[in-house]
């Protein structure tokens, strides 16, 4: 076995920290001398969102703090020449199979490396939990605002990692995580759909989806286990069901981790040859593999049919994780922040000087 195979699924994540450079001596000068400067413009930009993230305990006012956050946001956004939510957007044109083939190790967008994407991930994850915290009191209040986050790729693409590591700083009160599996028997007795509304996120809740109601229309797609019109009306329910989700104040984020053939093989083999990783692998996955050009083909349809203005899907290059980590988060990060809330006031009724004197006695 090669030696690049015996790497564990952890290693992948150090794929891309540093890069083969091509070309003559002097062109490969030029390409270092631009790598440092595009190093140091990162590090100077979150040396600046560091600094205006620790100025936003001392604000003295609630708008001071406010605008501290925004502004520390603001910030790390300016790490991406492109933003994410733009340049990774599903758009007609885009192959998700030429992605996998040819683009799934790119960092589009982020000119650092790992330790760049780790340190960016730290600063944006705590932002994250201070927006979380935000939209759970206002759910507290009152407020339908919520957030879905559907998370979808082959077989060892780096979902379980996505969630690790980008709500690191989370709090789990507020944060709802479930993976689907095959329907069970009482699942398959109701509508494809009936098993995700129930795991739908409550008001100020954030539900992050391994797997998704999507696999309904995938799986049959690539094995008929359904009639052909079955699954495919099921597009068209798919696209209302989202809609409706948006318009009562769930935001989605629809993301697929693109991984190459030959990163799945280097992660499968490296499940075993860690015990501790048995219980990652099955056999189905092998199977899967094998039908690797039908998912593609099948998943390309669910994009050119789902990826609407309300819920659009990202393609997420994943051989590099932590790229895709950082990727996740700024989408999170930037979803939180649009939403622009602020911290509900106290209840009417409630006289905090009067609180006060009683606290005192």
């Amino acid at each position: 076995m090669a030696k690049d195979d015996r790497r564990t699924a952890d290693d992948g994540a150090d794929k891309g920290s540093s890069r083969k450079i091509k070309g003559s001596p002097k062109a490969k000068d030029a390409f270092r001398a631009k790598d440092a400067d595009a190093g140091r413009r990162l590090g100077r930009i979150l040396d600046a969102a560091e600094s205006r993230i620790d100025m936003i305990e001392a604000s003295a006012t609630l708008p001071e703090r406010l605008a501290n956050a925004a502004k520390s946001s603001e910030l790390l956004s300016a790490v991406w020449s492109l933003p994410p939510a733009q340049r990774l957007m599903f758009h007609r044109g885009v192959s998700v199979a030429d992605l996998a083939e040819h683009g799934a190790a790119e960092t589009p967008g982020f000119d650092g490396d790992k330790a760049d994407a780790e340190r960016f991930m730290t600063l944006s994850s705590s932002e994250i939990a201070r927006y979380q915290r935000l939209m759970y009191a206002n759910g507290v209040k009152g407020s339908t605002r919520r957030l879905l986050i559907v998370l979808q790729g082959m077989d060892a693409s780096g979902k379980g990692g996505i969630v690790r590591h980008v709500f690191r700083q989370g709090d789990p009160m507020g944060i709802h995580y479930h993976g689907f599996g095959k329907p069970t028997d009482e699942e398959s007795a109701h509508g494809f759909l009936w098993r995700v509304e129930r795991e739908l996120p409550d008001p100020g809740w954030i539900a992050v989806f391994d797997r998704s109601h999507y696999e309904d229309i995938v799986m049959p797609h690539v094995y008929g286990t359904y009639p052909e019109d079955v699954w495919r009306g099921r597009y068209d329910l798919v696209n209302e069901f989202e809609k409706s989700l948006v318009a009562s104040g769930c935001a989605i984020i629809k993301i697929f981790l693109v991984s190459s053939r030959d990163e799945q093989r280097r992660h499968f083999l490296g499940r075993l040859d860690d015990p501790t990783k048995y219980w990652k692998f099955d056999m189905s996955d092998l199977d899967a593999r094998d039908r690797w050009d039908d998912y593609m083909a099948a998943w390309q349809e669910v994009f050119e049919k789902t990826s609407t203005s309300a819920a659009p899907w990202h393609l997420v290059p994943a051989d590099n994780r932590w790229y895709s980590r950082a990727v996740v988060s700024e989408l999170l990060r930037t979803t939180l922040r649009n939403m622009n809330m602020t911290w509900p006031p106290l209840a009417d009724g409630i006289d905090p000087d009067e609180v006060r004197r009683r606290l005192a006695d």
